[in-house]
């Protein structure tokens, strides 16, 4: 937490025994501290740059590895697809 941020709820808390509502002050400060500086409050949904970066590296290779897959199978999906009466490509049959 911020030094200012620090004092200004500490003098809000203070105050508050003079006047409740500054509790409550204090209270949606620190809330609100709280939840947009740890959650990140951005657009990201809570994702922080390198937790989205290991997710979209994640995310490539799997793709990578699904068109290897695919390659290297290309004849055994075909015969499969053709048992089953469907399409190569996935397609439903006609």
């Amino acid at each position: 937490m911020s030094p200012f941020l620090l004092l200004f709820v500490v003098a809000l808390i203070g105050f508050g025994f003079q006047e409740p509502v500054l509790w409550l002050a204090a209270a949606v400060l620190v809330f609100g501290h709280v939840r947009y500086r740890r959650g990140g409050g951005g657009s990201s949904g809570g994702r922080s740059d390198s937790e989205y970066r290991a997710y979209r590296d994640r995310r490539d290779s799997q793709t990578r590895l699904e068109r290897r897959y695919q390659r290297e199978n290309r004849g055994r999906l075909a015969r499969e697809a053709r048992r089953h009466g469907n399409k190569p490509g996935g397609g439903s049959p006609r």
